[in-house]
């Protein structure tokens, strides 16, 4: 486990259920249609135990359940649960984000088709002006649930453990 989970911060909430290394791969694969055990190793060319563990985990999270396809012997596929399918358009920017910056030889090696048919690169907008975010249009600061802890000093107004 890691020590994001202790931090009072939704990045670091959601890095410690998402971040680990392959567990955003795994996400892709079974958005993209992958759903059982053995297909998703051969895919991702992970070990077994790897893959367990983090399945396991994004489980324990309510990202992914597993769902029985086979009765003798019981045998199971994994599917994105509401939590599962919601990070699909944060994963589709950290891809667009690839695609800019660190885009493999020959080009993206995928494209983003939208339900109207056509090709886009994810933009983040704004909701009620429509306007693009990047990090010169906007300013983040402390919500509700803001609290002085480690890794969220800033957000609660501090500046470090000891003022």
């Amino acid at each position: 486990m890691n020590r994001f989970t202790e931090m009072h911060c939704s990045i670091a909430q959601a890095v410690g259920v998402v971040g680990e290394p392959w567990t955003p791969l795994i996400l892709r694969d079974l958005f993209l249609g992958l759903r059982r055990f053995d297909d998703l190793a051969a895919d991702l060319g992970v070990s077994r135990n790897l893959l367990t563990q983090r399945l396991e985990r994004l489980m324990e999270a309510g990202v992914v359940e597993r769902l029985p396809y086979q009765e003798r012997p019981v045998r199971y596929e994994y599917h994105l649960t509401r939590a599962g399918l919601d990070i699909v358009p944060a994963l589709t920017t950290l891809m667009a984000w690839g695609d800019k910056w660190s885009t493999p030889p020959g080009g993206p090696p995928a494209l983003l088709i939208h339900s109207c048919g056509e090709q886009f690169t994810p933009v983040v907008a704004c909701p009620h002006c429509g306007g693009e975010v990047t990090a010169e249009s906007i300013t983040m600061m402390g919500g509700p649930g803001a609290a002085p802890g480690p890794g969220t000093w800033v957000l609660a107004g501090g500046s470090g453990p000891v003022d």
